[in-house]
């Protein structure tokens, strides 16, 4: 599914808001904020790679939302879920069959982070 260019001028404008500081402009880990940092922000160009080639839509949304870590104490990450609520829902499909109302800014960032995947 390609990303609609007006969410992902939208989800860079969310990256350099939420994310820059710590990943840097391109996201490779190396923002302004790492070096203090116990642990070096993921690079977010390697997501796809890491996982075979597949960019795993569901599991980067649940990063970022929080949902998927918290329980971990260890992770500098913030929850960016509540600052992502605010505006309009999307339908978003999963591809299990089950279209669900999403947070149109989360999909944003996650298509966004989906659109740097180096290759």
């Amino acid at each position: 599914m390609a990303c609609a260019p007006e969410r992902q001028g939208s989800g860079r404008a969310l990256f350099e808001t939420y994310c820059v500081s710590c990943h840097g402009p391109q996201g490779k880990g190396d923002g302004p904020a790492a070096g203090g940092l116990g642990k070096r922000p993921a690079d977010l160009t390697g997501i796809a790679a890491r996982n075979g080639g597949t960019f795993p839509m569901v599991r980067v949304m649940s990063a970022i939302d929080g949902y998927s870590r918290r329980n971990d104490r260890t992770s500098m990450m913030p929850e960016l879920g509540i600052a992502l609520q605010e505006g309009p829902l999307a339908v978003f499909d999963a591809g299990d069959g089950h279209p669900t109302p999403t947070p149109a800014k989360l999909i944003a960032l996650a298509e966004y982070l989906r659109s740097i995947q180096r290759p």
